[in-house]
């Protein structure tokens, strides 16, 4: 949003001179007849020359943070307060500087005539099309805040599952770090100063020493090449995902995993049962909510599946066959999804589906770090071990020498 310098007559007669920060210069004339002051001379404020390197140190939009506001949002309008005036007061409330402008930005926009849904969706990397279509039918209905507390309520439940499963991810990542950090200090650094000693000692190494003493020596002198050749794989890897191809051969490679595939499952069906509930229950068309369900599945597998069941249902079949037949969702989920459509509640049936799969989750998540922590334990014990004793080797075939 940029700021405008002012000059205008009051109704005094006085000529007054400020600034305004605002979407564009009909929104200052506005604001400006709105205190009765003749606009004279507007012109925008040059634009601070440091302000692309500022930037790029801009705090990125938490959803925790578009939660507080949703919610205080729709306490607000529920009070009778104007839209404006709600943007006014919650801009003003802002710690986040980036959340901060884009409020002031849609505060101008409103002003300016744009509905609240449009004005929002200018702003796609914080208010995404979920969120946009619920304010429409909101806005469309007159239930705004009704409306913006389910949203609320939604984004909530979403962060709580995406922390389930950061957390169930978290230990298992930070073990295999720890392993890798650990296995190459002693390739690098340990291991040659065993081997400078059984030079030193002569003889003939044990197979197992000699190998790990080999990778050692490799490690060491083609260091930077393994380390050029991991990151060259990580970003082909990369580029490959963002690829439609790839994208949908990773994603059903995942579905598949033995241990994580059911979690990752079960994650997929919580989000997309509570996701097409909430659009369902705020008046959302089926059709279109289908779609912006299947952009936000996260799964490119979970997503065919989904546009499927949209243009099967556009050829007049119902929800439940098309899902049944993709193989995904499971036999319980396809009956609670039938019944829900044969008694006109489907909204309601998908959040119970949604709340039974929250709790599968949380069970889900238990039983994989139950089950992770200790065959980690081995993977690092055994790693680690398996160095030692290659190292020990020669010192007891020595010793074993020495006693005979």
């Amino acid at each position: 949003m940029d700021v405008y310098v002012w000059e205008g007559r009051s109704r005094k007669g006085t000529i007054e001179r400020g600034e305004i920060q605002a979407a564009n210069e009909a929104v200052v004339r506005m604001q400006l007849r709105r205190q009765q002051i003749q606009a004279i001379k507007i012109e925008a404020k040059p634009k601070d020359i440091l302000k692309g390197i500022r930037l790029g140190r801009r705090k990125k939009v938490k959803e925790k943070e578009i939660v507080v506001f949703t919610r205080q949002f729709a306490t607000m309008i529920d009070a009778g307060l104007p839209l404006v005036q709600c943007l006014e007061i919650l801009s003003s409330q802002q710690d986040n500087v980036t959340f901060k402008e884009i409020l002031l930005k849609v505060k101008g926009d409103v002003e300016a005539g744009s509905t609240f849904a449009d004005a929002l969706r200018k702003h796609p990397n914080v208010f995404n099309d979920l969120y946009c279509n619920l304010v429409t039918a909101g806005e469309t209905g007159g239930i705004l805040d009704t409306i913006l507390n389910r949203l609320a309520a939604y984004i909530e439940k979403a962060m709580n599952l995406k922390k389930k499963v950061k957390g169930a991810m978290v230990y298992p990542a930070a073990v295999m770090v720890i392993a890798l950090v650990v296995v190459s200090c002693l390739l690098l650094f340990v291991i040659p100063v065993f081997q400078k000693m059984f030079a030193d000692m002569g003889g003939t190494l044990p197979a197992f020493t000699q190998l790990v003493i080999n990778v050692s020596n490799f490690m060491r002198q083609y260091f930077y090449l393994v380390a050029a050749f991991l990151i060259a794989l990580f970003l082909g890897f990369s580029r490959y995902y963002k690829t439609e191809k790839g994208r949908e051969t990773v994603d059903d490679y995942l579905l598949r995993l033995p241990i994580f595939g059911p979690l990752i499952k079960k994650v997929a069906i919580a989000k997309f049962t509570r996701t097409l509930g909430t659009m369902l229950s705020s008046g959302v068309p089926i059709l279109e909510s289908l779609e912006i369900v299947a952009k936000t599945s996260g799964n490119k597998t979970i997503e065919k599946a989904i546009m499927k069941t949209r243009m099967s249902i556009g050829e007049g079949k119902t929800i439940a066959e098309p899902l049944g037949a993709s193989g995904i969702f499971p036999p319980m989920v396809v009956q609670m999804i039938t019944v829900g459509e044969s008694t006109g509640a489907l909204d309601s049936m998908l959040n119970k589906i949604a709340d039974f799969f929250d709790d599968e989750v949380d069970a889900a998540v238990a039983a994989l770090t139950s089950l992770l922590e200790p065959l980690l334990m081995v993977f690092l014990g055994g790693a680690i071990g398996a160095l030692v004793i290659a190292m020990y080797l020669p010192i007891f075939q020595m010793a074993s020498i020495l006693g005979g």
